[in-house]
Order: structure tokens, then C-alpha cells, then sequence
């Protein structure tokens, strides 16, 4: 995953770790001020810290999900550009075909020229 990708920014992930660690202290100093027989509240503070791993969890993989669709939606514009591409070179070459075949010829060459001189 990309930290440079828009819709996932690591200040985001940073502000949710950030999130977190607050939570976690809050627990932490709520475990600590608990009796020593208060074992009801320390299955709360782990299912709090349960409840808030998972959050994090759903919002990371909201935004995965919506990175890997913007990804797909990219994909398929590349695709049809390029078959709109080809449609407009294959009717170019059916109505002009010398030309084409001039043009292709041109730049054969010129590759060759290019490749000759560094070897």
C-alpha cells in the first residue's frame, strides 16, 4: 500500500494510531485503579480494547477498499483508452496505408540509428 496514494494518508494513520494510544492510557489507568477483585472490569477494558482495535481496523479497510476500486476505475479507463486508440490507428491504416507504411518504415530507421550508435 502506497502512503502516497490520496485517498489513504499516513497523517490519516498516524492520527488513528494516535487515537488509539489515547484510548489504550485511558484503559490502562482505569485497570490500575481497579480493586484488586474487579476481574468484570478488566474483561471491559479488553473488550474496549477490542472494540477500538477493530474500529481501526474497519476504517483501514474502508479506505483499502476504496484505494483498490479507484485503482480498478483507473484500470478500466486506461483499457477503453486504448482500445479507442487502436480503433482510430486501424482506420488510419485502412485509409491510408502507404503513409502508414512510410511512417513506420521512418521510424524503424530512426531506431536503428539510435541503437547502432551504441553498440
Amino acid at each position: 500500500m502506497s502512503w502516497q496514494s490520496p485517498r489513504v494518508e499516513r497523517a490519516d494513520f498516524e492520527r488513528l494510531l494516535r487515537e488509539f494510544e489515547a484510548r489504550l492510557s485511558r484503559m490502562t489507568g482505569m485497570a490500575a485503579r481497579a480493586p484488586a477483585g474487579a476481574s468484570r472490569k478488566m474483561e471491559g477494558v479488553g473488550d474496549m480494547i477490542a472494540s477500538a482495535l477493530g474500529e481501526i481496523a474497519e476504517r483501514m479497510g474502508g479506505r483499502a477498499r476504496t484505494a483498490g476500486a479507484d485503482a480498478s476505475q483507473l484500470g478500466d479507463d486506461a483499457l477503453r483508452f486504448g482500445n479507442e486508440a487502436l480503433r482510430k490507428l486501424t482506420k488510419e491504416v485502412e485509409q491510408r496505408p502507404l503513409v502508414t507504411l512510410a511512417i513506420a518504415v521512418g521510424v524503424g530507421a530512426l531506431a536503428y540509428g539510435l541503437l547502432a550508435r551504441r553498440g
